[in-house]
């Protein structure tokens, strides 16, 4: 006699029947790379939606359970992260709820959510403009009934080396003593016609597309600082890289290269200065990477706020924003 297809048939539990071949309890189990669409609220009441890759643990602290249930994860997050916008407390509501559907298994939660967010940038001078995606990383934790929230971005700018530079003015003195002599008149405009030339010019200094990434300890009662975060950085760097380009804003785009000038660590350093005074912000982490054009090796610095327990030198830190 065949089964009526729509009976209700008892399909096997091996996750929650079968014992573990090995006993002993897990740091983290769950589902990583999970594909989801996200959304970001933004200042003007609108939200950014994007597409996000999710990573949902719980730790298993049982050692004689075989698994956890990673379907109600999946389940959770699909519900939570399409229907809400962003934000701390829906975040810890999400950890919250993967707890209760492992009340006997758990007493951890961790998600981890990346997307790039995009934004809408002016162009230095003239009425254009473009599209911006900045990599966001939103790790939030679970324990023990404390939340914890982690804001990580990474910005891209350009960084002109200060000895480079001083290298190329002093090559551009010599050729200039070389056809201006000394004790000679000096004609004004042959004078001009020489600085626009290449002749006269004959040095410029190297630049390069560089990153700088940041990672922060959120302190609660704030919603989350994405833009504002990313706007700190850029302004403290002054370089950042452009979207619409017309020869105006290339010019100017050189002139903000030519007024600061910077080392790794002048890179690392403004971006420490500019969030030590952000209330938000419990700590931070900032990774200054200068892709050098000189050699085929990277100029890195790293600074932190500082805080006892926090990001202070341990290998945490150099754990990549794009993972």
């Amino acid at each position: 006699m065949r089964t009526s297809e729509n009976a209700v048939r008892s399909l096997p539990d091996i996750a929650n029947e079968a014992k573990p071949h090995a006993a002993g309890a897990l740091e983290w189990v769950g589902m990583g790379e999970i594909e989801v669409p996200v959304s970001i609220g933004t200042a003007d009441g609108r939200t950014v939606q994007s597409g996000a890759r999710v990573t949902a643990y719980v730790n298993l602290a049982r050692p004689d359970v075989r698994g956890i249930h990673m379907s109600r994860l999946y389940l959770h997050v699909d519900k939570s992260l399409s229907n809400e916008p962003l934000t701390p407390c829906s975040l810890r509501r999400l950890l919250k709820e993967f707890l209760d559907s492992h009340a006997d298994l758990s007493d951890r939660a961790m998600i981890r959510v990346a997307f790039d967010h995009l934004v809408r940038r002016p162009a230095l001078v003239s009425e254009n403009s473009g599209w911006k995606a900045y990599p966001i990383v939103l790790t939030g934790l679970l324990e023990r009934g404390q939340f914890s929230l982690e804001l990580a971005c990474e910005v891209v700018y350009s960084s002109t080396c200060p000895c480079s530079a001083a290298l190329a003015r002093q090559l551009i003195q010599e050729r200039f003593g070389e056809d201006f002599a000394r004790g000679r008149p000096l004609d004004y405009d042959q004078v001009v016609s020489w600085l626009g030339s290449e002749q006269g010019i004959c040095a410029t200094p190297h630049s390069q597309r560089s990153s700088a990434e940041v990672r922060v300890k959120l302190a609660p009662g704030f919603e989350l600082p994405v833009v504002e975060l990313i706007d700190r950085v850029e302004h403290a760097l002054k370089t950042p890289v452009q979207t619409a380009v017309k020869r105006v804003d290339e010019q100017a785009f050189a002139r903000l290269n030519g007024e600061n000038l910077m080392f790794c660590e002048d890179a690392a350093r403004r971006v420490q200065q500019a969030l030590a005074a952000d209330e938000r912000l419990v700590d931070f982490w900032v990774r200054a990477s200068h892709y050098e054009s000189l050699h085929p090796h990277n100029a890195v610095a790293i600074a932190t706020k500082g805080v006892a327990g926090g990001y202070g030198g341990g290998m945490d830190s150099f754990a990549p924003l794009r993972r």
